[in-house]
């Protein structure tokens, strides 16, 4: 019987694949299949698991009539006052509400991952004080020839308490470990360390003249150090394991605990046994992958930079003792070996992370027929290689350089997906409309995101008191939030850019080579450097060079050295994933792994082009073997022999070349690599390839509206213009320029955004309705009728007006802190003029609205622009129009707060504001002090007259 996972790879290829070939084959003018992967998914909050099966059915029932295709189960912390309906993590209770729900997500045909713990990292309380995340502490003794230490080698761990919930207890009242403890909830730990003589791990003794001996054993248990200095001055490094104190963050309860040591496989094995254990016996079969948040365990005091075994694992990865070497590992050495030792350190910890962590977490993932989503930002470890150890790699955040690093990853390792999660943070609390996600959502999807997780929805009864439980990140997609109303259409915008995006391949052209050993050669305040996007890049050539591409509308990935041992060399391409790139970037790169180099030798000879921005690697990172790898780097290198021409130095390498300049756009111009000029007019892509043709997603994130032609990088008998807002399509027009590329027309709205298919066959189709203003616009005018048809507290009484504005401006205080939807009415006769369709511009708009035109609905819009075309058959001699007006949730919540009607009931982290300015006296968020935001259709409202484009 075939694994999930594998049916699951093979599933998506197939689909890939048939879907391009049913649009290429067919030719005609098809949306591809909406699957339930192309769907958005959402993190699934479940706090305190506290879920029954009446709830958890009624519940998915919501989600999956609003349009998603998934859920990621993570339980977090619980809510005051339901104690008695906690459900322990993998109790029988809680794998029978796993089960559970696994049926009926299977009966309502949606998927299932779930977090690999409760809140993160990994940990909880089976992880014992020995698998526990570890610390190593330094302590240095000096002694003259003859001396004896009189103190004793002893270290204590001072006392450490952090919670979440901002009242930590006098640690003398806690036991050891922290799991026995009791009201865990409420103390909601995030690092606690315990007063107690530490382990010595190791004491060596260094002399002025460069001996160095291990004194360890002559130490007793008492401390005493029984030994006399020789001959010389000494300095004694101790070494002193201890316990970083790392709790799981956010914790459910039977989930808190310890975080695990991440570099040790003993660790990650005992804490995995518990879930074999609670699913032995049990039906999984439906779930599809398991999930790890982002790393974090350094989020904390101090750092958590050691494991047991690790200088064994050191001396069997670099080749020497780093025992002989601490004092350049604690910089006190030469500046030269200070930072080569430091890498072989930071490297070593690299290593294990992806060695002892990842790969086997994933291996354990595949041995029960499931696959891994893997947010490795954060980590001290080289992410593109823990992103590529896995299944579906996940980023998240506002910045697309960001993004690349996962997507990068899963370009190059030719995986079919790579996920986000999305909209965490975008405003404060309650503030972020439908239409802010929106923007939030095409910028992951330029970034080559092709797999959307909400963050999140959160598991509530069904009887609860509104708001109902809530998570403390602020963008609350839960039924309770009176945008749901209108969540169906983001969803379903979502479903069809994905099942473009999930549907053949990137078409990126360039390959940014990642210099990882550069950062890791670099000293800092702390042992460890941890990797996020461009953070420690910032001021790097690497950091400007990854900017002028994005900007300029080149298409690039990044790659990591162990990825770039994979590129296979073919007619002159770089082959990886099963996608061909043009090229390999170098900016500005110091140190060059040997390795490295030998391939990058290798893959110009068989025809490559590589690129080097400013200058050539100096040598290789590390310590070890330095003489002998920096030699080899030496001949590898002598053998470029560079001419320069117009600024360009060339070096031949077989078939292929070296190209070094000072210029990054001299670089690129030289190796012909083409970019994509839409970005000169503010807008944005992304591109992918399909046997018969491209796919190109295009974003207007401007303020101002584009129209006008747009030059694409492709050839093309057809294109096809797709409006996945709308679920517009028809054949765009376009020209052919002097290259044979093609120049489409486009109009986009500010935040609008389209999808195009090239296609080098001929498609049959209507044109895509192109539109252009041909007369004035005329207002709307008239009385609206105004009728609040749902949401809360409770429902204005209903007005008529002349004029619009928002509906917080109404007399009463029921319209101040309403949240909901009403619907706005007018009766107008059908427009004077011959105009063949008319735009309907609603003007202002607070925050989604429905448009209903004599009894039918003829969309829903999200904003920032809200403008429809109509045709003019649609208009009878007298019409209705409807505007059902959707607004979110804050006016509402600042009614509570007002009035001191509580609602954040929460343990652990109870509501923490974005902005300092929305934080009460009790360091939480209020709203109380918030004027009403506005709401409603606020107008103008008008109707320009417009005909089609020929």
């Amino acid at each position: 019987m075939r694994s999930y996972q594998t049916h699951f790879m093979k599933k998506t290829i197939l689909l890939i694949l048939s879907t391009a070939y049913f649009l290429l084959a067919t030719a005609q003018i098809q949306w591809p299949p909406i699957t339930q992967t192309t769907k958005p998914w959402t993190r699934w909050w479940w706090q305190g698991s506290a879920v029954n099966k009446t709830d958890l059915a009624a519940a998915m029932k919501k989600y999956q009539q609003a349009g998603l295709g998934g859920l990621e189960i993570t339980p977090i912390y619980g809510i005051k006052g339901y104690e008695s309906q906690f459900i322990n993590y993998l109790s029988p209770q809680w794998t029978d509400m796993l089960q559970f729900t696994l049926q009926e997500a299977k009966r309502l045909g949606m998927g299932v991952d779930m977090a690999t713990g409760t809140g993160w990292p990994f940990g909880g309380p089976s992880v014992t004080p020995a698998d526990a995340c570890k610390n190593i502490n330094l302590v240095v003794y000096s002694l003259k020839a003859g001396e004896q230490l009189q103190q004793p080698i002893i270290f204590i761990q001072q006392p450490l308490v952090r919670v979440e919930s901002g009242k930590a207890p006098d640690i003398k009242t806690l036991s050891y470990p922290i799991a026995t403890n009791k009201n865990l909830q409420g103390y909601a730990f995030d690092q606690v360390r315990f007063e107690k003589r530490l382990p010595l791990h190791l004491l060596m003794a260094y002399s002025d003249k460069g001996d160095t001996i291990d004194i360890t054993a002559k130490v007793d248990t008492a401390g005493k150090l029984n030994w006399t200095a020789p001959a010389s001055n000494w300095n004694l490094y101790a070494l002193f394991q201890g316990w970083h104190g790392k709790m799981v963050e956010r914790a459910a309860p039977g989930g808190e605990g310890d975080a695990i040591d991440h570099f040790s496989l003993t660790a990650l094995n005992n804490y995995l046994g518990i879930f074999d254990k609670a699913f032995a016996g049990r039906d999984i079969s439906y779930l599809r992958s398991f999930f790890n948040d982002s790393y974090e365990v350094d989020d904390a005091r101090g750092q958590s930079n050691w494991t047991p075994d690790f200088l064994q694992e050191f001396k069997q990865r670099r080749g020497y003792d780093l025992g002989r070497e601490l004092p350049a590992l604690y910089q006190k050495d030469s500046a030269e070996k200070n930072i080569r030792v430091l890498y072989d350190y930071r490297q070593t910890i690299s290593e294990l992370l992806l060695e002892k962590f990842t790969r086997p977490w994933h291996a354990w993932a595949k041995a029960k027929g499931k696959m891994v989503r893997n947010q490795s930002h954060g980590s001290p470890a080289n992410i593109l290689d823990l992103y590529a150890a896995i299944d579906i790699p996940e980023t998240e955040g506002t910045d697309i350089l960001r993004f690349k690093f996962a997507t990068s990853a899963a370009h190059v390792m030719g995986k079919p997906l790579a996920s986000s999660e999305s909209a965490t943070w975008l405003d404060e609390h309650f503030q972020s409309s439908l239409g802010d996600v929106k923007q939030a959502i095409d910028k992951y999807f330029i970034g080559g995101v092709n797999h959307i997780f909400y963050h999140g929805t959160n598991y509530s009864p069904q009887n609860e008191t509104w708001p109902g439980w809530l998570f403390y990140a602020a963008v609350h997609f839960t039924p309770a939030n009176s945008f749901w109303k209108d969540f169906p259409a983001l969803n379903n915008y979502i479903a069809r850019c994905q099942s473009f995006l999930q549907t053949g391949q990137p078409d990126n052209d360039l390959l940014l080579y990642f210099p990882f050993s550069d950062r890791i050669s670099e000293p800092g305040n702390e042992m460890l450097h941890h990797f996020d996007g461009m953070k420690g890049f910032e001021n790097t050539v690497f950091n400007s060079s990854a900017q002028y591409l994005l900007q300029k509308g080149y298409a690039f990935d990044l790659i990591s050295d162990k990825q770039l041992q994979e590129v296979q060399i073919n007619n002159a391409s770089l082959q990886t994933g099963g996608i061909n790139y043009q090229t390999i970037l170098l900016a500005a790169t110091k140190y060059l792994p040997t390795e490295t180099i030998q391939q990058l030798l290798k893959l110009a000879a068989g025809g490559a082009t590589i690129l080097i921005e400013k200058n050539l690697p100096i040598g290789v990172p590390g310590w070890a073997n330095l003489d002998k790898n920096q030699s080899s780097f030496n001949q590898l290198l002598a053998t470029l022999h560079f001419t320069t021409t117009a600024g360009i130095k060339t070096a031949t390498v077989g078939k292929g070349r070296f190209l070094m300049g000072d210029d990054l756009q001299d670089l690129l111009s030289a190796a012909k690599i083409k970019r994509e000029p839409m970005l000169d007019n503010g807008l944005q892509y992304v591109r992918r390839q399909y046997q018969g043709g491209h796919y190109y997603f295009i974003s207007n994130p401007a303020m101002n509206a584009f129209s006008g032609p747009v030059a694409l990088q492709t050839t093309a008998k057809s294109v096809v213009l797709f409006d996945p807002m709308l679920e517009r399509k028809g054949l765009a027009k376009f020209t052919n320029g002097a290259d044979g590329n093609v120049s489409v027309r486009l109009n986009l709205q500010p935040g609008e955004s389209v999808i195009l298919q090239t296609s080098n066959t001929t498609i049959a189709g209507p044109l895509f309705p192109y539109t252009t203003a041909k007369g004035e616009s005329q207002a709307l005018n008239g009385e609206w009728k105004i009728n609040f048809v749902s949401g809360g507290p409770v429902l204005p009484p209903a007005i008529v007006l002349k004029t619009l504005g928002s509906w917080t401006d109404l007399p009463g205080d029921e319209v101040k802190r309403f949240s909901g939807t009403a619907q706005y009415s007018i009766q107008f006769k059908k427009p004077p003029g011959k105009a063949t369709a008319w735009q309907l511009d609603l003007g202002e708009v607070g925050e989604s609205a429905e448009i209903v035109l004599n009894g039918k609905k003829l969309a829903t819009l999200l904003g920032p622009v809200y403008k429809i075309i109509v045709p003019s058959a649609a208009f009878g001699a007298e019409n209705t129009l409807q505007v059902n007006v959707t607004n979110g949730m804050a006016n509402r919540i600042a009614d509570l707060d007002k009035r001191g009607i509580p609602w954040k009931k929460f343990y652990n982290i109870n509501f923490p504001a974005r902005l300092p300015k929305n934080r009460g006296a009790d360091g939480l968020f209020t709203a109380a002090q918030w004027l009403p935001k506005p709401a409603g259709l606020m107008g103008p409202v008008s109707l320009t007259p417009v005909i089609f484009a020929e």
